[in-house]
């Protein structure tokens, strides 16, 4: 899918090898962009960077490194580094402080110094905490429940206050929940130690796993189970495509919800999937876990209106039946 500005440029991808990092990669090449990636290969897989990209392994917190590559006529960052597991961050906070805010600080650092002034920020709906708003909307109270949630928020305090005193204009993008795998079947989610629900339902129907847990059962739901808006990659990486379209022709700074606008429970899910499969899903009940949240829905209508969005895979089956061919073709089922 390709941008409609017909302008192109250098552009670096940071954690371009990663799931959603690469995803986007690949549409950015597809509109004409020249891209460079960017990562340090702790969570990526270089196997997943497009073919068309050039390739840097090195890491965010390599300043020098960083200097070297924006001065060499880099146009925009999408910067989607970082660590993202809810859980773990409530486990090593610090870790999560380090890897997301200490290094968009340098990222942003950098920037500035090499007069890079447009940046597109991975950030999460985590920011908004335990809301009870349904779906929430960008200006809802931000009072984020867990470590990588806060990271992520002060990653945007960080941008905002720069955009106010610098040149720099950006778009963060509040992603609700990213699955489903490119259609082609050339990447999907090869994150080691995933704790994604459809990557780890596919995980359990591709033998990987004995059986799923369902992370609390006593949720203020229709059935009980967790409650999350669900996004196929593609459409999400398309929005960055229309984001960056957005920044290049002179729109101002902005935070966006990145979703749907409509949930689907965990139990949900699981059926999907075993529609899609024809196989049934072994799951047991597991404790609530920290920092996870009832019910988590976009207002979506921003990002429509003002870049012009259109997603094209709003379909739970179509999500996590291209997460599960992924799957078995990663393992070598497929």
């Amino acid at each position: 899918m390709s941008s409609d500005s017909g302008i192109s440029a250098k552009v670096l991808v940071t954690g371009g090898a990663g799931y959603i990092g690469s995803h986007t990669a690949q549409q950015l090449l597809d509109a004409g962009n020249e891209v460079l990636i960017l990562d340090n290969l702790s969570n990526g897989d270089r196997a997943m960077a497009p073919g068309g990209a050039r390739f840097i392994e090195g890491d965010l917190a390599d300043r020098t490194l960083l200097a070297e590559i924006l001065a060499d006529g880099i146009d925009a960052v999408l910067h989607f580094a970082g660590s993202i597991v809810v859980p773990e961050s409530v486990a090593d906070p610090l870790a999560y402080y380090r890897n997301n805010t200490i290094n968009t600080h340098g990222l942003l650092q950098a920037c500035v110094e090499n007069g890079v002034d447009r940046f597109i920020f991975s950030s999460t709906a985590a920011v908004y905490g335990d809301t009870t708003l349904v779906p929430v909307p960008e200006n809802a109270p931000t009072l984020p429940i867990s470590p990588y949630g806060s990271s992520k928020l002060m990653s945007e305090w960080m941008l905002r206050d720069t955009a106010a005193a610098h040149s720099l204009r950006y778009v963060a993008l509040r992603y609700f929940n990213v699955a489903g795998a490119d259609l082609q079947g050339r990447r999907g989610q090869a994150s080691r130690n995933a704790t994604h629900l459809i990557k780890l339902a596919v995980e359990t129907l591709t033998g990987q796993r004995d059986r799923l847990a369902i992370f609390g059962g006593d949720y203020p739901t229709s059935d009980g189970t967790g409650v999350r808006d669900y996004i196929h990659v593609v459409d999400l990486a398309n929005a960055h495509v229309r984001a960056l379209d957005y920044l290049r022709g002179g729109g101002d700074s902005q935070v966006l919800n990145c979703g749907y606008g409509r949930g689907s429970s965990v139990k949900q899910v699981i059926g999907a999937l075993e529609r899609v499969s024809n196989r049934k899903i072994p799951i047991e009940m597991a404790p609530r876990r920290a920092g996870d949240v009832a019910e988590l829905v976009a207002e979506a209508s921003r990002i429509r209106g003002l870049l012009g969005w259109q997603p094209e895979h709003d379909d739970l089956e179509l999500i996590v039946k291209t997460a599960l061919d992924w799957e078995r073709k990663r393992v070598g089922l497929g």
